[in-house]
């Protein structure tokens, strides 16, 4: 294979689909990675009308599952140059933090932060061996300030952040290039299933008067990996429609 390889996590839905279809359209040769065999197998099959795509079932919150899908990545196309860490969850709305579950907290930082971490484990060698690229990781303006109600799934972006910074300080020498992206309110499937009731008063919110669509948040992803300067490392991008002006 000579085009480039991208690693996505969470492809199956919302952000992590839109970003598989906007690298498969721009010609990366896009290892989909998900927990969801069925929709994986479903989005493999529609995006390979566009380009070069292949499933990987993964399970972010098991690291044995990580290591044999970024292996599988490499394995099919012989190399890793970029990764966009998109899977996620956001747990329980609606619970101030003393009344949270403690069933909730381990299982939103399991998915949230650990699996980013897990991921980064595995596909930083990979993308090194490969010769440098870049990783991307969706964090959320709940990773900038304090999300009321949310207290695990803040908890967990704040740690995306700041694991980014970290590994951005790490391997800047070995031509990795390491950013977070923060959206603020996404239209995707798990948005509307939890959130659905508060559209109007986060759309009355937002300076451009609109959720944001998941192929926006790709972009920003796909530049990352596809088209930013190789100075720009470490940053935190918020993709938020003004919120946090």
């Amino acid at each position: 294979m000579t085009s480039r390889v991208v690693f996505v996590t969470g492809a199956a839905s919302g952000i992590g689909r839109a970003a598989a279809d906007a690298f498969v359209r721009r010609g990366w040769s896009t290892a989909l990675a998900d927990l969801n065999e069925d929709a994986g197998n479903a989005v493999e099959a529609e995006l390979r009308e566009l380009g070069e795509c292949a499933f990987f079932r993964c399970d972010v919150t098991d690291d044995d599952s990580v290591k044999a899908a970024v292996a599988g990545a490499v394995g099919t196309y012989g190399r890793l140059d970029a990764a966009f860490n998109a899977a996620g969850i956001d747990g329980e709305h609606g619970k101030r933090t003393a009344d949270s579950t403690m069933e909730n907290w381990h299982r939103v930082l399991a998915v949230d932060l650990t699996g980013t971490f897990s991921c980064m484990r595995h596909e930083i060698p990979a993308i090194i061996d490969a010769g440098g690229g870049s990783i991307v990781n969706c964090a959320s303006t709940a990773g900038l300030r304090g999300a009321p109600t949310v207290s695990a799934y803040t908890a967990a972006k704040h740690g995306v952040v700041g694991l980014t910074k970290v590994a951005a300080k790490e391997y800047g020498r070995a031509g990795l290039r390491v950013n977070a992206i923060c959206p603020g309110t996404v239209d995707t499937p798990m948005f509307r299933a939890s959130m659905s009731s508060f559209v109007d008063q986060l759309v009355a919110g937002t300076p451009v008067g609109r959720l944001a669509e998941a192929s926006e948040i790709a972009e920003v992803a796909v530049w990352l990996c596809d088209g930013a300067p190789g100075y720009l490392t470490g940053e935190v991008i918020s993709v938020d429609g003004g919120v946090g002006a």
